[in-house]
């Protein structure tokens, strides 16, 4: 199954570090966003990927075009340029990569709606750029096609903010340093959509969390799967650093990956 990223953002609250990248391309561990999402992926067998580019789009490109050259023994001549990749046994990723210019100013519906001649008419599985989870993307698909609807959502708990109290008077009883909150659930991303999403969706200035999914859910096409472990996004520095600090613990509950 294809697998559409949104990577068009600038990141305006990660300011200090989209200044020279899409908000995609900030590192976790040493390794952009993009990439650990799309290693979560391929983790569970979907390995063609089509990414939305936008704000410094050909970043993204040179990243991409490296990292596929990056293989761990070439040969290089001097003489006429050609490099040729030997394969010793050792694993890269068997990805196919679409980095498809969807404008710089493309809301994310239009980058959507912009990606739909190379997805196809087929069922497709859509994220954004910005945030990492451990849905199970097994069930999350036999959910969307057991109820024969247009789109699924991922249903997540947010991480609260700020540590948790439950008072007696002026006595703290209980302290929980930023638990899941124990209702409410809201947009996760990880969506399994149809092609028949495309028509919700009017054109660039279009943001698909207003008026396409709104109209989904009113026309009875939207379903939640919910999800009740770890997800997390990357919205602000103190999140890039969280999400850092996992990882460099070895705890990172997203890499699932060898």
């Amino acid at each position: 199954m294809q697998v559409a990223i949104l990577a068009g953002g600038s990141g305006s609250r990660l300011s200090e570090e989209t200044v020279t990248k899409p908000k995609p391309m900030v590192e976790i561990g040493g390794r952009p966003m993009l990439w650990h999402i799309m290693k979560y992926y391929s983790h569970w067998g979907h390995n063609d990927f089509v990414v939305a580019l936008g704000y410094k789009g050909e970043y993204i490109k040179r990243y991409f075009v490296e990292y596929s050259s990056l293989s761990p023994d070439l040969t290089i001549s001097f003489t006429d340029g050609m490099v040729q990749r030997h394969e010793n046994g050792s694993s890269m990723e068997d990805w196919t990569v679409r980095l498809v210019d969807t404008g710089i100013y493309s809301q994310t519906g239009g980058r959507i709606k912009r990606l739909a001649s190379h997805l196809g008419n087929e069922t497709f599985m859509l994220t954004w750029g910005d945030g990492v989870s451990t849905v199970d993307l097994d069930a999350l698909v036999e959910f969307h096609r057991s109820h024969g609807k247009l789109a699924t959502l991922t249903a997540v708990r947010p991480p609260a903010r700020f540590g948790h109290l439950e008072l007696d008077g002026d006595r703290i009883t209980d302290f929980s340093e930023k638990p899941q909150l124990g209702e409410g659930w809201i947009n996760g991303a990880f969506f399994v959509l149809e092609p028949g999403v495309f028509d919700y969706i009017d054109g660039d200035q279009t943001h698909f969390e207003r008026e396409p999914l709104e109209r989904l859910a009113a026309d009875g096409q939207l379903m939640a799967f919910r999800h009740y472990d770890f997800w997390q996004c990357m919205d602000t520095l103190r999140e890039k650093m969280l999400l850092d600090q996992l990882w460099e613990s070895g705890e990172a509950p997203w890499k699932v990956w060898a």
